[in-house]
């Protein structure tokens, strides 16, 4: 199928409406108050990544000749002017919600947001003695003085541009809000009542403190943020040369062409065309927005109320059979196991890597790492291990976009304490996530594995859906080996028995996949495909899919983020349809479910169905043997087909309605799942 005549949704719009799910969450009166404020902050986290690294490649995009574009498939220009569009509709749905709902119904619960203006003389003392005490001493204006260039913001900082007015005769000054401190403070309760009020505010409050030397009759401040480019241009070669040059680029990456100007719509016009003119921006970088900025913040948004304002966390579940108090790889030796975090307990994969790491049998450890948590027990671990004498091998991918600075740190660190740290391959990012542990038994060598569908990151694993997969087999191990083997000497792996391997063997390995399915429609035979995962961009792979719905093979696709693939569309798409589902859990498994004529198969992985994961990354895709386990993941996918209460359709008019169901009775993934492995694991 000619992929260039497919009906295919753009990436950067398909984007926008899954942020719009997010947004959903918060408009959702059935979410927990302080849930759908925390709602508001992943929506507006994840538009400034956006247009750090999206928007900006679309603006270098942007000056293309013709025939350039006729390559892309689409006018950046005009897709640039969609997305300012979809925003500005998407930030006054924020406001609103936020100004005229969320607050209104913090009020409610007798919690109450007070902004400079409403503070008594009690709260007011309170709230100055803590600007003396906490604030005045990091907070500098700059001063603009006329004909100075404006200084280089720092990108997503927030800032207050302020205006001194005297006798009409105006004096302009910046001031760039603290980043270590928190940006809500508690006041004083009365009368059962609570307050809260912002960093903000508090400046706000204490204006006069700061700019007590300048004679003026009034002072404004309204709040901007800048958003900037944060590609980095890097040579690609994988040494110390390639890590001093990351360094440097993520200093670069601070300084980014910007991208956006977010503003307070209350700033008066003349401040605003003053502010544009200093800093040379254009109309399109414009955005307007609300009074706060920054509303990632509001991830920390203080619960002062009842505690059935915040969604119950879920005491995590045991694995069944699957013991802290025994040997893991004793019992990995007897069968599978699976991990579903966050539903059960990541530990155990620390406790894999702990045994690992005093075991005397133990001769080996190699793994691959792309993010890891702040203060990372997985390293801890490593670490440990090399002490104890073992050989551990560890990939650190430094790539890992907004965690290179924090990979550059633990690689330094891994090497300080003698374990042999592989960048990777030139040219690719490597974001399998697999583990390999060599052991001797009976006087030779086995293997234990550990392979995931998301990060080594114990922070994450709190809130990311994923499945981890404990085994022995030798199919998979076999195929282990010749994975580190290949990644240890900076090659690419290929020629995998078992393992679905990006970036060579993948595309092929998932189109024979997807050609047997075709093979078995066209034969008469049942042939269907669930596929689940965070994005579907690849066109190619749309193409397939495409091809297969025409064969008559029945595909159902969940698909959290972006989806380019358009469903139900005659002559295309007729057998296929989409559902995701945003909820309390980031859904970030990825599962492939294939009919086979009967015999089923299931492969977990960690990819998605994007060119950069197929053809630009090492992947690794896995095979679930055990027959306990595939049924597990099989009731699982189940339970998300059938939700009809955080599950929304995708479609070409991507309106992000709920996806309704035969069934009259509610159901709930992530709820159902938790119940299901806890009734299970009994």
């Amino acid at each position: 199928m000619d992929t260039k005549r497919i009906p295919l949704v753009n990436r950067e719009i398909s984007w926008l409406y899954f942020n719009d799910r997010v947004l959903q969450e918060a408009a959702d009166p059935t979410v927990p108050l302080i849930d759908r404020i925390r709602f508001l902050a992943i929506f507006s986290s994840n538009l400034d990544e956006f247009y750090r690294v999206r928007v900006a490649t679309l603006n270098r995009l942007a000056n293309l000749n013709e025939k350039s574009k006729e390559i892309l498939g689409y006018n950046p220009k005009k897709i640039l002017n969609q997305i300012k569009n979809i925003v500005v509709k998407q930030e006054r749905k924020f406001n609103n919600l936020y100004e005229n709902i969320i607050v209104k119904q913090l009020a409610e619960e007798k919690i109450f947001l007070l902004d400079e203006k409403q503070l008594n003389v009690t709260r007011g003392t309170f709230v100055k003695n803590y600007f003396r005490e906490k604030l005045l001493a990091t907070l500098v204006p700059i001063m603009l003085e006329d004909g100075a260039l404006l200084p280089e913001l720092r990108d997503r900082a927030v800032y207050f541009f302020v205006k001194l007015t005297k006798n009409k005769k105006s004096r302009y000054a910046l001031i760039e809000f603290p980043d270590n401190l928190s940006r809500f403070l508690v006041l004083p309760e009365t009368n059962n009542l609570k307050f809260i009020i912002l960093l903000d505010d508090i400046i706000r409050y204490s204006l006069e403190d700061i700019f007590f030397i300048f004679d003026h009759d009034s002072i404004e401040a309204y709040s901007i943020q800048l958003t900037r480019d944060a590609e980095l241009d890097l040579d690609k070669e994988v040494s110390e040369k390639f890590v001093d040059a990351l360094a440097k680029s993520l200093q670069k990456r601070k300084k980014g062409k910007p991208m956006r100007l977010l503003y307070d719509t209350d700033m008066p016009l003349d401040m605003l065309n003053h502010l544009v003119q200093k800093m040379g921006l254009n109309g399109e970088s414009l955005i307007p927005g609300n009074r706060y900025h920054n509303f990632k913040n509001f991830i920390s948004f203080p619960n002062v109320g009842r505690p059935e304002l915040e969604y119950a966390r879920n005491p995590q579940l045991a694995v069944d059979d699957l013991s802290f108090g025994k040997s893991l790889m004793g019992m990995i030796a007897k069968k599978d196991y699976m991990v579903s975090t966050p539903y059960q307990s990541f530990d155990y994969i620390i406790h894999f890597l702990r045994e690992a790491a005093i075991d005397p049998k133990v001769k080996e450890i190699s793994i691959s790492v792309y993010r890891l948590a702040e203060n990372s027990r997985v390293v801890h671990a490593l670490i440990n291990a090399a002490k104890n004498g073992k050989k551990v091998n560890c990939l650190v991918e430094l790539r890992a976009r907004f965690d290179e600075q924090n990979n550059i740190f633990w690689s330094g660190r891994l090497e300080e304490e003698g374990v042999n740290v592989v960048y990777g391959v030139p040219g690719y990012k490597v974001h399998s996530k697999i583990c390999l542990v060599t052991r001797t038994e009976k006087g030779r060598a086995v293997h234990y594995a550990c392979l995931s569908t998301g990060n080594f990151n114990e922070k994450t694993a709190q809130i990311y859906a994923d499945h981890t997969l404990f085994t022995m087999n030798p199919k998979i191990t076999a195929d282990l080996v010749d994975v580190f083997k290949a990644l240890n000497k900076n090659t690419l792996p290929k020629g995998m028995k078992n393992l679905i391997v990006s970036p060579i063997d993948s595309r092929p390995a998932i189109y024979k996949l997807v050609d047997n399915e075709i093979k078995n429609a066209k034969a008469g035979k049942k042939a269907y495909m669930i596929l689940k995962m965070n994005s579907l961009a690849d066109e190619q792979l749309i193409g397939k899919l495409y091809q297969a719905s025409n064969a008559g093979v029945k595909i159902q696709l969940i698909i959290r983020g972006m989806c380019c693939l358009v469903a139900g569309m005659k002559d295309y798409s007729e057998n296929i349809s989409v559902i995701s589902i945003v909820d309390k859990y980031l859904e970030h498994a990825r599962v492939h479910i294939y009919c086979n004529g009967g015999k089923e198969l299931i492969y977990l992985t960690s990819a998605d169905f994007m060119s950069r994961n197929i053809d630009n990354r090492v992947e690794v895709g896995f095979p679930i043997y055990d027959e306990a386990l595939r049924k597990e993941v099989r009731d699982m996918i189940d339970l998300q087909l059938l939700d009809n209460t955080k599950s929304r359709e995708i479609s070409a008019t991507n309106s992000n309605k709920y996806h309704k169901t035969k069934s009259a009775t509610p159901h709930r993934a992530q709820v159902e799942i938790y119940d299901y492995l806890k009734h299970k694991n009994k």
